[in-house]
């Protein structure tokens, strides 16, 4: 029956037995439909049926009482650069600009291999869903060696984390004029093969997939105009995501002028990239009418608060692209520019930005909620299935965590609260019916000996600065 906008089940429905059962919760499902007390079932790793508390509920192996705490659907990354979490907060460059960043710390991800990798991706995950994230794309365009993303899904694997890699690219060193070492960039023929070997592998088309893969050539200005076209030709082949950082730095405005004699979108439209399969990261320094441009094409971009904040390097305007037909999600970027992966943190910080930038009414909590989950699920062309809690979607959603204090007083609008009424994090996370995070705390039993690895490995990949 229909009750309110809810899809609910009636007697005959919800008389199966489901492997979970959440109650007394306040359900964000998606924009425009909550349920101030309500119960979400959970059977086969999808949402089977959500309704209200006490109202033809189906049996359950297993009862969670939410106890009137807000369940929303996992966050979604739709940016990041997990391996980056090796040099968080590196002394010598903490205040330096976009370019300078990157300058000081190619040489030390030089030192990257399977290991370092394979610990910062397991790092990175288990930092994302305790910040409520349930799906996240990497952006791993540094391969000083081969088989890197090939650890990154073993780690994603182990842990149960729903993981859609893009197998990012470099071809031009310092000596072709650009930014990175030679050590960290590849040839064209190399970056195709793996590309392709990587699709083979590991990308999951199929319904309800735990791993999936996309192109990710890094910038218009580190990789060749053969890489962006054959991308995009391997990606119609193969029907893939799309992804790079575009119109980011005003140096990139300059750097394709001298170059390619055009602006920063131009070129992207040159090179076949202006579709519906792609999303880019920052997209900060658009004209408006590239913006509508690249919005009619079906492009999304995915915004980064707290990175571009933290480099000081401009932020885009993200309800002016939505209201231009743009979908907008969100990104922690690298956790050596943002210096953490909480998605939660950056939602607020979207909040904050927007109404910072366009006053007081120009945006909500749920505006930014939107961008975190449906925003999320668009650029990566997943929005069927997550990004919402409607049945028949994946089963990722949250059970948010608050301090009675932080809430005290805030009795009238559990979604607003939990942007404003701050610090929140997750206290259960479940990915595809599982659950991953509880009580706060994560489900590992090997948490320690990551960490300790991991401490190790980042170690030895910043003394490397001592010796170059």
């Amino acid at each position: 029956m229909i009750r309110h906008g809810w899809l609910m089940v009636s007697g005959k429905g919800t008389a199966m037995t489901v492997s979970l059962l959440i109650t007394n919760a306040y359900l964000y499902i998606d924009r425009n439909h909550e349920i101030a007390n309500g119960w979400i079932a959970i059977r086969d790793g999808r949402v089977h049926a959500v309704g209200h508390s006490g109202e033809d509920m189906p049996r359950a192996e297993k009862t969670i009482s939410a106890e009137g705490r807000l369940v929303t659907p996992g966050l979604i990354n739709a940016h990041h650069h997990m391996y980056q979490n090796l040099t968080r907060a590196y002394a010598p460059i903490t205040n330096g600009t976009l370019f300078e960043w990157l300058q000081g710390l190619y040489p030390l991800w030089a030192g990257l291999d399977e290991e370092s990798v394979y610990l910062s991706t397991a790092v990175a995950m288990i930092e994302l869903l305790m910040g409520g994230c349930t799906t996240s794309m990497d952006h791993m365009y540094v391969h000083p060696r081969p088989f890197l993303i090939d650890a990154q899904f073993r780690a994603a694997r182990e842990i149960g984390f729903r993981f859609y890699a893009t197998r990012g690219s470099m071809t031009r060193s310092v000596k072709d004029g650009g930014l990175p070492p030679a050590s960290v960039v590849q040839d064209e023929d190399t970056i195709l093969a793996d590309s392709e070997r990587l699709v083979q592998a590991y990308h999951d088309p199929s319904p309800g997939a735990m791993g999936r893969v996309a192109l990710a050539p890094c910038s218009l200005f580190s990789v060749s105009e053969r890489i962006m076209t054959e991308s995009a030709i391997m990606a119609d082949r193969y029907d893939l995501r799309l992804h790079t950082h575009l119109a980011e730095d005003h140096d990139e405005d300059r750097y394709c002028a001298e170059v390619y004699g055009c602006r920063p979108t131009e070129y992207f439209e040159r090179v076949g990239w202006a579709s519906p399969r792609s999303w880019v990261a920052h997209y900060i320094y658009p004209s408006s009418d590239e913006i509508d441009r690249l919005a009619h094409a079906g492009v999304c971009t995915a915004q980064c608060p707290c990175s571009n904040m933290m480099i000081g390097g401009g932020s885009a305007d993200a309800m002016d692209m939505r209201r231009r037909g743009m979908p907008v999600g969100l990104g922690c970027d690298g956790s050596a520019s943002t210096d953490h992966a909480s998605l939660w943190l950056e939602t607020r910080m979207a909040l904050l930005l927007g109404r910072y930038r366009n006053g007081p009414h120009s945006m909500t909590a749920r505006d930014a909620l939107d961008m975190a989950t449906r925003g999320g699920a668009a650029c990566l062309g997943w929005d069927d299935e997550i990004g919402h809690l409607r049945p028949g979607a994946c089963a990722d959603l949250v059970i948010w965590q608050m301090s009675d204090i932080s809430l005290a007083g805030a009795l009238t609008d559990p979604v607003e609260a939990w942007l404003r009424c701050a610090p929140a994090t997750a206290g259960t996370t479940i990915v595809d019916g599982r659950i991953l995070v509880e009580n706060g705390q994560p489900v590992l039993t090997n948490l320690k000996e990551i960490l300790g690895a991991h401490r190790t490995e980042a170690m030895r990949i910043q003394r490397l600065s001592e010796s170059s």
